[in-house]
């Protein structure tokens, strides 16, 4: 060992040292941090599973894929640094001595093929991230960017650093090229070699090298460690545990979409004939009162800005950015963790857990942070302001985008629970709908006697539960499908063509109440229990005697549709639910309804959320217009599970829209540039929505809005659609 060799032996060990320390003086910070969240013991559920997903969507990439470019290049990277830490870890046997290399496996070609190739495309790879992120930097003209509020110089920094630690990859082998030490061929090493053909022969040039790498490599590791809340670094290692611990790791999309978490507390769903608000969790009010996961949630963003770019809240101007609700949770958790790992903290009552002994340590900072309340304005100090809590739409699209599987309509509902429950705190013109809900069963307040007035002037008999036993489906007709003017026009279609497709159904009638959907989101969990356990007894009463597979329901509502399907499961209702389009979908394929009449002026879809990116059901509506129109649909831009809310989901149907542009003004834009003169929907909530806006645009006698089904039923001549009844397939 020359005396370059023990200075580069010397300073490699020195600063390791240092990184290593820090390193593990943060995960053990994080660590802490994250315990303080409440238990969520279904995290640790089939571990088969969830090891399975957490392979696929990591090594597979296949949620990064989605943006195609971006997702290749990072794929390439994530690879480089998985793969070539076996090089960082070869420099410090380089740095010992210039000719140095891992034992084993250091000498086989293969080893230098595969390495060399990755750090290849890695090079490749980071340039490709370095130059997106540069095009699409907050500061640039034309537009918000999806990096807007992310901390950049971290990005930067970390781009920076790989970048580096795979050019002084090549150069050390270069150096060993150029003295002649390289144990690889030209073939399986071209670049090593050919940055080897311009560099000296110096001997101790792979040593320094090495040294540098070294240096690069536990600098970055120091300057992560001294910031514990770096996400775009940190979701290296956090975002293999936050997708093994998914809600649903079976689901092939985000497993936060279709049912919402129940009301937790203790790590138990909260039973309300029992529960005492002083003793009992009721929503988040406190950063430490999310889930453990939640708060490894937090940990895990890689401020891609995924969410925000998709998010129809942050795109029509309105306060909520899913990134920035995530970041602000993020950074409060852990500004706050001193004071609650000293003891700190408030109970149910709002009494201090804590003895001044306890945080009499604590800096003025941190106390202050632990007094400032989760959600309020500005001027109250608040952490999420209360605008930003109560402009999203649950649509989803956040966690349709997320690459590391972050749940943050249930985090946002479950803070908008104790705004609702506890404080009663919500917009106040929503307050109007919860007590329709409440007194008549339904948001609109319509008397329940009127149900089934969407029946009369049918020219056939639409039959009820129990005056017959033989029907094969129930029909859920839902709140807007039985009393909203325009979703009225989509039951009376959807009835005619079960009545000629000779599908036997039949209604509950006036022993149908509101599914509880709308409360739900709201954060109003009580109302929602009231509500479902209502219907599920109706129900289980409808199908008494019958196995699963034969407690078949179809909707024309999404909302419905998700919450029969989804969430009446938490409550002891088993179904099998259908949408109307799968229905009709089927009916149209095995040739029990027969489109003759093409509809002219072209159409496009608009996929609403709970049915499309909540329940991935995309071909079925597709198929129904496309056997309508016999052509091809005009689809938008933003479609399937990238589609545009409308802006009515997450009770946002009641609730007035202050803020930025409307959201339906914006998709009902998107739609008219497609040139189609028909706006196809498959959901009530989202035929109100386009409808005012096309007409909010002047167009309402060239576009028209309509449901799928009445689209179906203009292209069918009657006396060729009846047939017989036939058993069709089933969808949850």
């Amino acid at each position: 060992m020359g005396s370059v060799q023990i200075v580069t032996t010397i300073l490699a060990a020195a600063i390791t040292a240092v990184a290593v320390w820090l390193a593990v003086r943060a995960v053990m910070k994080m660590t802490a941090v994250i315990r303080l969240g409440q238990p969520a013991p279904e995290r640790f559920t089939d571990k088969g599973t969830r090891t399975k997903t957490m392979l696929t969507e990591t090594v597979g990439h296949t949620r990064m894929l989605k943006w195609s470019v971006v997702g290749a290049a990072h794929w390439t990277v994530m690879v480089g640094f998985v793969v070539l830490s076996l090089l960082v870890l070869e420099a410090y046997f380089e740095v010992v001595t210039p000719t140095g290399g891992l034992p084993i496996i250091g000498g086989w070609t293969v080893f230098g093929l595969v390495t060399e190739w990755i750090g290849i495309l890695g090079l490749i790879g980071i340039v490709v991230l370095m130059a997106i992120r540069l095009r699409n930097r907050p500061t640039r003209p034309g537009g918000r960017s999806r990096f807007t509020g992310s901390t950049m110089w971290q990005g930067y920094f970390v781009e920076w650093i790989v970048l580096l630690v795979l050019i002084f990859g090549f150069v050390i082998r270069g150096f060993k090229v150029a003295t002649d030490h390289f144990e690889y061929p030209v073939w399986a090493t071209p670049l090593s070699h050919a940055v080897g053909a311009v560099l000296p022969a110096w001997q101790s040039g792979a040593s320094v090298a090495a040294l540098i790498k070294i240096i690069i490599s536990m600098t970055w590791l120091i300057v992560i460690s001294l910031n514990v809340t770096m996400g775009v670094a940190w979701h290296r290692f956090l975002a293999f545990p936050n997708i093994f611990f998914k809600r649903d790791p079976a689901k092939p999309a985000g497993s936060g979409l279709g049912p919402l978490r129940p009301m937790m507390s203790e790590g138990k769903p909260l039973d309300f004939e029992e529960a005492d608000p002083e003793k009992d969790q009721f929503g988040v009010a406190q950063v430490e009162q999310f889930s453990w996961k939640g708060l490894l949630d937090f940990s895990t963003c890689t401020e891609c800005g995924r969410c925000q770019s998709q998010c129809p809240a942050w795109n029509t101007g309105k306060p909520l950015s899913p990134k920035l609700l995530v970041l602000s949770l993020r950074d409060h958790a852990y500004a706050k963790a001193p004071y609650l790992l000293a003891g700190g903290g408030k109970d149910l009552t709002g009494e201090e857990k804590a003895t001044e002994a306890q945080l009499a340590h604590l800096d003025v900072l941190t106390l202050a942070e632990s007094n400032k309340p989760l959600i309020g304005t500005a001027d109250e100090g608040g952490i999420i302001d209360p605008d930003v809590l109560w402009s999203c739409t649950t649509c989803g699209a956040c966690v349709e985008q997320c690459p590391v599987d972050i749940e943050h309509v249930d985090h946002i509902v479950d803070m908008r629970r104790y705004q609702v429950l506890i404080e009663s705190s919500f917009p106040s013109e929503a307050g109007v709908m919860l007590r329709n809900l409440e007194n008549k069963g339904n948001p609109w307040g319509a008397p329940q006697n009127t149900r089934e007035d969407w029946t009369k002037g049918l020219d056939f008999e639409v039959p009820r539960v129990g005056e017959v036993e033989d029907f094969e489906y129930l029909f859920w007709v839902g709140c807007a499908g039985a009393f909203e003017d325009r979703a009225k026009k989509t039951t009376r279609a959807v009835a005619t063509l079960l009545n000629e497709a000779g599908v036997k159904f039949a209604i509950l009638g006036e022993g149908e109440t509101c599914t509880g959907d709308p409360a739900r989101r709201i954060g109003n969990e009580f109302v929602f229990q009231m509500l479902a356990q209502q219907n599920v007894e109706t129900l289980n009463e409808a199908f008494e005697g019958r196995e699963k597979t034969k407690r078949k329901i179809v909707a024309t509502c999404p909302h419905c549709f998700n919450t029969l399907g989804n969430e009446y499961g938490q409550l002891g209702g088993e179904f099998e639910v259908v949408h109307h389009t799968q229905l009709l979908a089927h009916l149209v394929s095995t040739g029990k309804l027969t489109p003759v009449q093409p509809v002219d002026g072209g159409v496009t879809y608009h996929d609403p959320c709970y049915l499309g990116r909540h329940n991935r059901v995309f071909a079925a509506p597709r198929e129904v217009l496309g056997d309508s129109i016999q052509g091809e649909l005009t689809e938008m831009p933003r479609n399937s599970e990238r589609s545009f809310c409308c802006g009515a989901g997450g009770a946002r149907m009641w609730m007035e829209e202050k803020i930025g542009k409307r959201i339906n003004v914006d998709r009902v834009e998107e739609a008219m540039s497609t040139g189609a003169k028909t706006i196809a929907v498959g959901c009530p909530f989202c035929s109100t929505m386009l409808n005012d806006g096309v007409n909010g645009k002047g167009a309402g006698e060239d576009v028209e809005v309509v449901d799928v089904a009445s689209v179906l039923l203009r292209s069918l001549k009657p006396e060729d659609a009846a047939g017989a009844p036939e058993t069709a397939p089933t969808a949850g």
